[in-house]
Protein backbone atom coordinates (compact mmCIF):
# COMPACT_ATOMS: atom_id res chain seq x y z
CA UNK A 1 0.00 0.00 0.00
CA UNK A 2 1.25 3.30 -0.70
CA UNK A 3 -0.02 6.95 -0.49
CA UNK A 4 0.80 10.37 -1.53
CA UNK A 5 1.06 13.00 1.30
CA UNK A 6 1.22 16.91 1.12
CA UNK A 7 3.22 18.90 3.86
CA UNK A 8 5.68 21.66 3.64
CA UNK A 9 4.34 22.65 0.35
CA UNK A 10 5.72 19.51 -1.27
CA UNK A 11 4.76 16.20 -2.38
CA UNK A 12 6.19 12.53 -1.31
CA UNK A 13 5.05 8.97 -1.95
CA UNK A 14 5.29 6.62 0.66
CA UNK A 15 4.92 3.11 2.01
CA UNK A 16 5.31 1.54 5.21
CA UNK A 17 8.55 1.17 6.47
CA UNK A 18 9.86 4.31 4.37
CA UNK A 19 12.21 6.75 5.77
CA UNK A 20 11.57 10.02 4.89
CA UNK A 21 13.31 13.40 5.17
CA UNK A 22 10.87 16.23 4.71
CA UNK A 23 11.01 19.84 5.64
CA UNK A 24 11.35 21.09 9.59
CA UNK A 25 7.76 19.97 11.08
CA UNK A 26 7.10 20.17 15.11
CA UNK A 27 7.17 16.89 17.14
CA UNK A 28 9.88 15.61 19.39
CA UNK A 29 12.19 12.81 18.25
CA UNK A 30 10.58 9.54 18.73
CA UNK A 31 7.06 11.22 18.94
CA UNK A 32 5.02 10.00 16.56
CA UNK A 33 2.84 12.42 13.87
CA UNK A 34 -0.09 11.85 11.57
CA UNK A 35 -0.23 13.43 8.29
CA UNK A 36 -3.90 13.94 7.02
CA UNK A 37 -3.30 15.54 3.82
CA UNK A 38 -3.25 12.42 1.92
CA UNK A 39 -3.64 13.25 -2.03
CA UNK A 40 -3.60 9.64 -3.36
CA UNK A 41 -4.56 6.00 -2.08
CA UNK A 42 -2.98 3.13 -3.75
CA UNK A 43 -5.73 3.12 -6.93
CA UNK A 44 -7.73 5.94 -5.37
CA UNK A 45 -7.16 10.02 -6.40
CA UNK A 46 -8.41 12.26 -3.98
CA UNK A 47 -10.20 15.59 -5.18
CA UNK A 48 -8.07 17.12 -3.61
CA UNK A 49 -7.67 15.13 -0.92
CA UNK A 50 -9.14 11.33 0.08
CA UNK A 51 -11.60 11.53 2.93
CA UNK A 52 -11.13 9.51 5.92
CA UNK A 53 -7.39 8.88 4.84
CA UNK A 54 -3.97 9.35 6.59
CA UNK A 55 -0.70 8.34 7.26
CA UNK A 56 1.29 8.19 10.74
CA UNK A 57 5.05 8.62 11.06
CA UNK A 58 7.70 8.24 13.76
CA UNK A 59 9.83 11.18 13.68
CA UNK A 60 13.73 9.96 14.05
CA UNK A 61 15.32 12.81 14.11
CA UNK A 62 15.16 16.51 13.87
CA UNK A 63 18.56 17.92 11.78
CA UNK A 64 19.87 20.20 9.34
CA UNK A 65 20.20 19.51 6.09
CA UNK A 66 23.81 19.29 4.03
CA UNK A 67 25.15 22.75 3.07
CA UNK A 68 24.46 24.35 -0.18
CA UNK A 69 26.95 27.08 -1.38
CA UNK A 70 25.12 30.06 -2.75
CA UNK A 71 28.18 32.09 -4.77
CA UNK A 72 27.05 34.89 -6.87
CA UNK A 73 29.68 36.83 -9.20
CA UNK A 74 29.15 39.43 -11.64
CA UNK A 75 32.07 39.26 -14.42
CA UNK A 76 34.84 42.05 -14.48
CA UNK A 77 33.12 44.02 -11.79
CA UNK A 78 34.95 42.56 -8.97
CA UNK A 79 31.71 41.57 -7.42
CA UNK A 80 31.77 37.89 -5.20
CA UNK A 81 29.87 36.60 -2.79
CA UNK A 82 29.99 33.43 -1.17
CA UNK A 83 27.41 32.17 1.26
CA UNK A 84 26.11 28.99 2.50
CA UNK A 85 22.60 27.63 3.66
CA UNK A 86 21.15 24.85 5.92
CA UNK A 87 17.94 23.71 6.01
CA UNK A 88 16.37 22.77 9.17
CA UNK A 89 14.61 19.22 8.64
CA UNK A 90 12.71 16.53 10.13
CA UNK A 91 13.64 12.39 9.26
CA UNK A 92 10.10 10.43 9.80
CA UNK A 93 9.71 6.69 9.04
CA UNK A 94 6.55 5.80 8.24
CA UNK A 95 4.97 3.42 10.09
CA UNK A 96 1.30 3.24 9.33
CA UNK A 97 -1.19 4.32 6.45
CA UNK A 98 -4.75 4.07 7.18
CA UNK A 99 -7.45 4.48 4.20
CA UNK A 100 -11.15 4.50 4.96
Amino acid sequence: MYAVIKTGGKQYNVTTGDVVKIGKIAGEEGKEVVFNDVLALDSTIGTPLVAGASVKALVLKQTRDAKVIVFKKKRRQNYRRKNGHRQDITIVKITDILGK
